[in-house]
């Protein structure tokens, strides 16, 4: 009978062994998985703040130009009102931009969608398994 509780003792170890293994390579492939969503975040994020420097960059610019040529244009019979309509412009257009942000920043993604969702899936699995 010694025999066969060294061999039970075996075997439950190389079962622990076999599942802390297996939680090992689970736990590493979620780790791998916020990486690369970190990763993905991170290239994301600098690629929006480039582009949205020079699109604004760019943008100010053709409206600066666009505004000083009507202004010149009409310098001599209507400058307070060009200048006037051009303020309202910028300042609704201002307001539409503010909102839009506003709007954007509320609706953005999950940070780690995928991962969580992983670590659902092993939840669940763990439960009915």
């Amino acid at each position: 009978m010694a025999t066969s509780e060294r061999d039970a003792d075996g075997g439950l170890l190389l079962s622990l062994r076999r599942l802390l293994d297996t939680l090992l390579d689970i736990a590493y492939t979620r780790v791998e998985i916020v990486s690369t969503e970190f990763e993905e975040e991170r290239e994301r994020l600098r690629e929006l703040v480039t582009y949205g420097f020079w699109a604004l960059f760019f943008a100010s610019m053709g409206i600066v130009f666009v505004s000083l040529f009507i202004v010149a244009a009409l310098w001599e019979s209507y400058r307070l009102h060009v200048l006037a309509t051009f303020g309202a412009i910028y300042l609704l257009l201002g307001l539409v931009a503010a909102m839009r942000l506003r709007r954007s920043l509320r609706e953005r993604t999950r940070l780690f969608a995928t991962t969580l969702a992983e670590l659902r899936k092993d939840r669940a699995e763990i439960g009915t398994g």
